[in-house]
C-alpha cells in the first residue's frame, strides 16, 4: 500500500523564509518594523532600496515555501539574458493555493486597494478557488504579499487577521512596488503561476499536474507604474517559458500545449502597456487568455510524449524593455 503524504502548510514553510528575511534585513536593504496593530511589516522596495535577492526571497515566500526561485543568465533572449527560473514539485499548492493574487483588499476610508497574494490566502479561504483545491492550511502565523507602494492600513490588517483566524501580531505583510527591483523579480517569478491559472481556466484537471518549471527574463525597473506593470507582464506573455509534467492522455496533454500559450489570445501582439492604454486602463476589459507564458512544453509522464506550443517573441520584449 502506498503511503499517504500529508499536505504541507504553506504558512509554516513561509514563516521560516520570513524569519530569514528579517534576520538578513540590513544585508538585503529591507526594512522590517511593527505596524500600528502589532503586525510585522517588511518593506522590500518602497522606502527601502531592496534588490534582486530581496525579490527572489519574496517570490519564494509568495509560493508558500513550496517553490524555488533562482537567477539565471539563460532566458533565451539575447538582449535580456538575466532572468528567473521557478520550480515547484507542488505547483498547484505553490501557485494557486499561495502565490496567486486572488484576495481583494480594500478600505474605502483610506482609499487603499490591493490584491493580496501569498500563503495568508490559504488560511482565510475567502476565495471560491479553495473549494476546488480542497486545501486547508492551519497555522498560527500568516504571510501576506502585496504588490504596491504602501502597506495596508490598520482596518485592512485587522480584517485580514480576522479572516485568517489569527491575531494581528501573527501577521507579516511584505510589500514592494512593481517598479522596484524586488517587485519586478516577484512579478516575473509568476511565470509558472500564470501557466497553472490558465490551465485551470482551460479546465485541465489540476490533479494531473505533477511538477512544473518556468523561466522569464527580468524586466528592467522603471518608476512609472503602468510601464512597470507592462514590462513585468511582457516578460511572461512574450518572454516566458514553462514546462509542465502531467498525467493523463496524450490528447489532453497536446490540447493543453496548444491552448496554453499567450499567442492564442486576440489581444496578443503588442506590449502590454499599449494594450492597457487601448482599454483606457480597465484591466478587466483585457482578454484573460492573454495572461500566460509565451512558450509551453507539456510532458506526459504516463506515455513519455511531450508537446510544444507557442514561442518566444523577443522583438516585443525588446520594444517593451527599452
Amino acid at each position: 500500500m502506498l503511503p499517504i503524504f500529508p499536505k504541507p502548510s504553506v504558512n509554516a514553510r513561509a514563516d521560516r523564509l520570513v524569519a530569514d528575511i528579517v534576520a538578513d534585513a540590513a544585508a538585503l536593504r529591507c526594512i522590517s518594523y511593527t505596524g500600528p496593530s502589532g503586525e510585522r511589516i517588511i518593506d522590500l522596495g518602497a522606502v527601502a532600496t531592496g534588490g534582486i535577492e530581496a525579490g527572489r526571497r519574496l517570490a519564494e515566500v509568495c509560493m508558500g515555501g513550496l517553490g524555488t526561485v533562482a537567477i539565471t543568465t539563460a532566458t533565451g533572449h539575447a538582449n535580456w539574458p538575466l532572468g528567473v527560473v521557478v520550480h515547484s514539485t507542488n505547483p498547484v499548492l505553490a501557485c494557486l493555493a499561495s502565490q496567486y493574487a486572488g484576495w481583494t483588499l480594500q478600505d474605502e476610508a483610506s482609499g487603499f486597494f490591493a490584491l493580496g497574494s501569498g500563503p495568508a490566502r490559504a488560511l482565510s479561504r475567502v476565495e471560491d478557488l479553495y473549494k476546488e483545491l480542497n486545501y486547508v492550511d492551519d497555522y498560527d502565523r500568516a504571510a501576506l504579499v502585496i504588490e504596491g507602494d504602501n502597506p495596508p492600513p490598520a482596518a485592512v490588517v485587522e480584517n485580514v487577521a480576522k479572516a485568517c483566524h489569527i491575531e494581528p501580531a501573527g501577521l507579516t505583510v511584505l510589500y514592494a512596488p512593481t517598479g522596484s527591483l524586488a517587485g519586478g523579480v516577484q512579478v516575473c517569478a509568476r511565470v509558472l503561476e500564470v501557466a497553472l491559472h490558465k490551465a485551470h481556466t482551460l479546465h485541465f484537471p489540476l490533479e494531473h499536474i505533477i511538477d512544473g518549471v518556468g523561466t522569464a527574463p527580468l524586466s528592467p525597473p522603471i518608476p512609472d507604474f503602468v510601464q512597470a506593470m507592462g514590462r513585468t507582464n511582457d516578460a511572461i506573455i512574450y518572454g516566458g517559458r514553462v514546462q509542465l509534467f502531467v498525467k493523463g492522455s496524450n490528447e489532453a496533454a497536446e490540447k493543453l500545449a496548444a491552448e496554453l500559450p499567450s499567442r492564442g489570445s486576440a489581444a496578443y501582439g503588442k506590449p502590454f502597456a499599449e494594450i492597457f492604454s487601448a482599454v483606457n486602463g480597465d484591466f478587466y476589459k483585457i482578454d484573460p487568455m492573454l495572461f500566460s507564458p509565451a512558450a509551453v512544453t507539456v510532458s506526459n509522464m504516463d506515455t513519455g510524449r511531450s508537446f510544444h506550443g507557442g514561442g518566444l517573441a523577443p522583438e516585443i520584449v525588446d520594444k517593451s524593455f527599452k
